[in-house]
Order: structure tokens, then sequence, then C-alpha cells
């Protein structure tokens, strides 16, 4: 099944299914440069440079004065082709290079010189500011004689004088080992432990044999002891892995370490107070994500910044887009709505799955035997709205569902009632790029049947959620959840194509069986009607077994459905086996994450993990706390809230996936307009912002530099440019916006 892709290359998309799994290079081949005149020591040939740059020698470098105010990287550019790669073999390269004034952002490639210009390699390092010599090592995909190696220059406001020297692209060189600093042997929860929780942590040793380990408080005394617990090789991680069990010890506090091996881990809390700040931050995160209304400096303070795409220029806006050519003669306002991710892309598969999860986070605190629904109530997420007297949490979540729904084709026009799949820019944008300052054209992409029932789920649950508030807007909700349904049965096979990833992912999901057990269920469960339930009924997913090792997403909904078939109060027959499935499901759950040495629900076939393997595991743990809902067994409180402790840095390598949260935390996600690691004017992701995760199959250039062989786990790097692993998006928010909300219950 297809994954989204999110790139930076601008010209087409970039390494397609085919860069998945690259093959290991053969016999060491003599170094070779491929690169003629990188010193220019007398001459510029046989460089190019685009039509606005003129290049001269100048102190032995190549300098060239970039001009302002182009909108793309590529629009000013420096380059040589005519390289020639070996697919398989490593490649060393390098270059030094400098701007005048400083602070303006490269963009350097190994690419292909000719259509379909693809980008085998690329970085996009900060001149003058991030150092000026840069040395990388990657593997060719690719046998060709038409390579190139770029310069892109473009896309800044400003013109400056650009210099390099010394490039090289040396062949046969020996692939980079890239070594993660791991800290400490021993890995724990680096950002808090229930009180009255479970309490387990790693340790990384040679030993065989039981070792002994030690609680210190922050003072350093031992305040309890016991063995570790030898698991053998963990899979996941290649590591000979003990495990450590302090839950005994009950006691809140700050600063505590877990002593074991000679090593001391990174300290910690006993406490609640972390998960009730998390609950709000990670929904808080919404807030910097929305599109069309310029966000308050005072509300987030460090993060304001004008409105993106509200038709002022340079920006051609979402006020009135058209759609791609030939897909329809109309346009749509489509203003407002979170960005999808780190891209300007808005897309209604993915915002529908993220609505939803963010409502149910909700309509979960409402009938939980621990929710507490005033956690998420007005004025608790510091917002625009807040003061309106209906809870923030619903009103961040409007602001995405009032962009859903005017993504439906209107009536009168072919397919209507449909939702168009995604509306984003024409080409591919570099970072960083505010979403003010976004030039590119926008476009509506063909409906879907997914997009259409993912319309038609959310706003169903909708409009049981604002009833108490908004009678019209539910009212509204529902009607066209109903008009959105009856499209979706009038043409059920309209899939969004695979290959519709220029300028924004594909989300393409050509079996939606699942979407419309989603949008039956919710519907059946706002209204009641008879012809919902036997849609239900009928649904062959109804009784299928969902409960799969990489749990749901975007592409797999059914988990929403029977979620919510199993939560919110219906008579659905045969509701006690929907309950008794989820249940179930729970059960396996809690066999994998106590059998794996780093305790977590996840235990994906053949360890290869999956893009965005954070949230997965998060939505693993989703059904072990709704199995806790239904049943008030403790063994599922334990097991959901302990699933948390991977995230938070129990994991081979002991970093928090949560920015702000943990001593080392991931906080440089793929992202344009947090993008701080390229432009220190830029802010990191804000606290409570979940990094994707390992995904074993590396599709970005910066990974593959660095990843090529990882095992499980260990493909994973906090790198700006690593957009397959190391990318924020909404609906991973969404997971851990529910999860945080249960765990800060749980106090």
């Amino acid at each position: 099944m297809k994954r989204r892709r999110t790139t930076l290359i601008s010209l087409t998309a970039l390494l397609g299914a085919a860069l998945v799994g690259l093959p290991a290079p053969g016999a060491v081949a003599e170094e070779v440069e491929q690169v003629k005149n990188g010193t220019f020591d007398t001459t510029t040939a046989p460089w190019w440079t685009t039509s606005n740059v003129t290049a001269e020698l100048s102190g032995g470098q190549l300098c060239a004065d970039v001009p302002g105010g182009t909108a793309n990287r590529w629009d000013a550019a420096v380059g040589q082709n005519d390289i020639t790669l070996v697919k398989g073999e490593s490649y060393k390269f390098s270059f030094s290079a400098n701007g005048s004034p400083e602070g303006h952002v490269l963009r350097a490639i190994v690419g292909l010189s000719a259509a379909p210009y693809d980008t085998y390699f690329e970085v996009s390092p900060q001149l003058s500011v991030s150092g000026n010599t840069y040395s990388y090592t990657f593997t060719s995909p690719v046998d060709t004689a038409q390579g190139q190696v770029g310069f892109q220059l473009g896309g800044s406001a400003d013109p400056f004088r650009y210099c390099m020297d010394d490039v090289s692209l040396l062949g046969g060189v020996p692939p980079e080992v890239y070594e993660p600093d791991t800290g400490p042997r021993v890995r724990v929860n680096q950002v808090a432990y229930l009180p009255a929780g479970p309490k387990n942590a790693t340790l990384v040793t040679g030993a065989t044999a039981p070792l002994p380990w030690q609680l210190k408080n922050a003072g350093g005394a031992v305040v309890a002891r016991g063995s570790t617990v030898p698991r053998g090789t963990d899979a996941s991680s290649g590591q000979n892995v003990h495990s450590v069990d302090f839950g005994a010890y009950k006691k809140k506090g700050s600063g505590f370490t877990l002593v074991a091996d000679g090593e001391t881990s990174r300290p910690f809390d006993i406490g609640t107070s972390a998960y009730e700040r998390l609950r709000l931050d990670a929904a808080k995160y919404y807030y910097t994500q929305r599109s069309g209304i310029a966000i308050r400096d005072d509300l987030r303070p460090g993060y304001g910044r004008a409105a993106g795409h509200v038709n002022v220029a340079p920006n051609q806006g979402d006020k009135d887009v058209p759609c791609q050519p030939g897909v329809c003669d109309y346009t749509l306002d489509v203003t407002g709505g979170w960005y999808d991710a780190g891209d300007h892309g808005k897309y209604v598969v993915n915002g529908g799955i993220s609505t939803w999860e963010v409502l149910s986070t909700y309509e979960r605190e409402k009938l939980a035997r621990t929710g507490q629904a005033e956690r998420l109530g007005d004025g608790t997420l510091a917002i625009p709205e807040s003061g309106n007297k209906v809870p923030d949490i619903l009103d961040e979540a409007r602001w995405e569902l009032e962009f859903l729904l005017k993504m439906q084709v209107p009536a009168g026009q072919p397919l209507a009632g449909m939702a168009h799949h995604k509306i984003h820019d024409e080409q591919w944008t570099g970072l960083p790029l505010m979403p003010s300052d976004d030039p590119q054209k926008r476009e509506l992409h063909p409906p879907s049947t997914a997009a259409t029932l993912n319309l038609a789920a959310t706003a169903a649950q909708a409009a049981r959620l604002y009833k108490p508030y908004d009678k019209a807007f539910a009212a509204k909700t529902l009607a066209v959840a109903r008009t959105a349904w009856a499209a979706a049965l009038a043409h059920p096979d309209r899939y969004a194509s695979e290959s519709d990833g220029i300028g924004g992912g594909t989300y393409a999901d050509n079996n939606v069986t699942d979407e419309f057990y989603w949008a039956a269920a919710e519907l059946y469960l706002t209204t009641g009607e008879k012809a919902f339930q036997d849609h239900v009924l009928a649904s062959p997913v109804h009784t299928a077994d969902i409960y799969t090792p990489v749990g749901y997403d975007w592409a797999r909904t059914a988990a929403a459905a029977r979620l919510d078939l199993a939560t919110v109060p219906n008579r659905l027959p045969g509701r006690d086996k929907v309950r008794q499935s989820v249940v179930k499901g729970a059960d396996r759950y809690l066999a994998t994450l106590k059998a794996h040495p780093y305790g977590m629900p996840y235990a994906p076939e053949g360890n290869v993990y999956d893009w965005g393997s954070n949230h997965q595991i998060l939505h693993n743990a989703i059904v072990i706390a709704t199995a806790y809902d239904i049943t008030g067994g403790s063994k599922y409180r334990d097991g959901a809230v302990q699933s948390m402790d991977y995230v938070f840095g129990r994991n081979a390598l002991n970093m928090s996936y949560v920015t702000g949260y943990g001593e080392v935390n991931a906080h440089n996600q793929h992202a344009r307009w947090y993008a701080h690691q390229l432009d220190p004017s830029q802010p990191n992701p804000p606290q409570g912002t979940l990094a994707g995760g390992p995904n074993s199959s590396i599709q970005d250039p910066f990974a593959q530099s660095k990843l090529q062989g990882c095992v499980g786990q260990f493909c994973f790097i906090d790198d700006i440019q690593s957009w397959s692993t190391n990318e924020h998006t909404i609906n991973w928010n969404s997971a851990l916006t529910r999860m945080a909300s249960f765990v800060a219950d749980q106090d």
C-alpha cells in the first residue's frame, strides 16, 4: 500500500518505490573523481549557470551574484552535467561554499540532468551559519551517464553573493558508517512514570546473567533496588538487552535515575503533571498548523506568523482555487484548515482521520470511566476562540472541519457531493518557506471515494458533538455527511492516482471497504437509522480481524468505526461482540508488549518499521486503552500507559520522539516553518510535536546516506532533511493527543 510522499524536489516526483531497498554495493571500486574542474584554478568551464546568474573566478573560487525575488530554489543555479553514476556504488560528495550576506540556504543535489530530473541525493545547508565545508556520503540507486551536480540558489527575496570551491564527487569510496549517539545504556521513559503505574526500563548489555540495579532519587540516595531480567537479542534493534521492573516504587518526585551495569540513565520524574501538560501541548500543536489565519504571537510566543494562502502576494491563495487541468471548470474557496505536515498541502483523507481522532479524544473524555472533559474545555488551549463557551478542542477541530466541508463538489457539477481528494501547490517547494511566502499555484485534485467517505464520517461525528453548542452547524454537517454518503454509493470506485505525487503526497488508497464501514458507523451512531445500521452489519469489515501489527492509520480506518461502535452508546445488534473484538485485539497487543524487550505493542512482520511507526505504536496503545474503558481491567490500563515509555525514550536510540519532552528529544522535524535547523530565525516545532519515527524504507536521500542497512528502531535520524523518518503530521499528533489525554486521566 502506498504511503504519502513528501519531498524537497521541485521538478518532478522524487525516488519511487524502486529506491525503497537499495542494493548493497559490491566490491569497493577504485576511487575516481567524477567532477571536472572542481577547484576553479583557471576557468569556470564546464560549469553552467541559469541565465540570471553570471559566474566568475574570484580568489580561486567560482563566485556568482544571485538575484533576489526568485520564487524557487531552481530559478537560480550553478551546475555540471555529464556526471557518471554507477548503481550501488558509494560516493563522497564534498564542497566548500559561502554566502554574503550570510544565512542564505543552498540546495546542493546530485541527480539526473534530463527528464524526469530525479534527485538521488540532496542537502540544504545554511551558508556561513552551518559552516563553510560540507561532506556527505551516499549510494547511487541508478546507472547513468547523465548525472548532474547542482547548486540551487533561488528562492531568496534579497540578492546575495555566492562562492564555492573544492567541489568533488568521489566514486568508489567506502560507505559512511553512521553511528548515532545513544547515550547511557540504561533506557528509560525520560519524561515521567505514573506513581501507581508500571515502571519499566531496558538495559543494553553484553551480560547474559541478571545484574543488580538501583533507583536513585535526585539527591543520589538509593530508594529501590533489584535484579535485571535477561531478554536475549532484541530483533527490533539487534541488541542484547535486559529488562528492569521498578514498579513497586510509587513515591512522587523528580530527577530520578536508574543505575545498572555501571551506567546511569537519563533523569525522569515519577508523577502526573507532565501528562497533563502534554494533553494540552499535543492539542495546541494544531493552532500553529492553521491555514488562512495569522498566528498570534501572544498565544504562541515565538510562533507568530502572517496568514498563509489568503490571496495576498506572493501567495496565489486558496480563495478561488482551480482544479488541475481537465478535472473541473470551477474554482472553490478552500481557505482554512490545517496544513497537513511539513508542507503546505491540505488533504481530505489525512484531515479526516486526524479530525476524527481529535474529536474522539473529546468524545472519550465525555463517556469513559476516567474521562475528564473539562480538562479540554473552554479556555484550555489558548486559541482565538477561547472564551466562547465551547470546548476549545471542538473549536480547534472545527477549523479543519470547515475546510473539509468546502472540499465537497458543489450541487449542479459533475460528481456533485463527492469530495476533492486534496489541494496543494503545483510543484514541490523547498525548505524553509513560510506559508505566507509560498508563491506556487494551488490546485484542486480529482474527487475520490476515499475522501468523500472521510468527509461523510467526520461530518456525521461532528453532528452529534457540536449539537449542544451550535445546532445549525450540527445540522449542516449532518446534511453534508448524508450528501457525501449518497455520492460515494453512486461512485464507489474513484481512486486517487498513485502517480499524483508532484507538489504534495498522494494518499492513494484503492480499497475503500473500510472507509464505507467507517462512514456508515458514524452515520448510524449519530442518527440511529436502520439504513446505516444495515450497511454496518453487512460490511465484510464488521466481523473481520482488523487489529494488525502495524496499527490503524489514514489508509486503514476500520478501527475508527469499531472503536466508536464499541464505546459510543448505541443499539447495534450484536454490539457485545463488537466490544469483545476490541478486547481481543487489545489482548493481542498486550501479548506483543509483554514479549517485546522494549515493552511496546508493536512488532511488525519481518521487523520492517512502517512510515510513521510512532503513531502506529500509539494507535495500538489506544486499542488497549479502549479495552480498559470497556472492561475496567487494570492490565489494559497498565499496558496502555507503558506504551508511552517507548515514545519518551525507552527505545534503542535513547531519545524522546516528542519535542520538548525528555532530556534528549526530537526537535528537527521536517518542516518548512519550524525550520530552525536551516534558519535560526525560525523556531523548532512546538512542544508536544511527535516525530514520525523509525521507517525501515528510508525513502529520503538524507536518511539513505546515513542509515543504509539499519535495523528496525535504528532507521531514524533527527534531521530536517529526513522527511521519511522525521516529519511531523496532523494525524501523528492526533494519536499523541488521544493517548496523552488518556494517560493524564489516570492520575
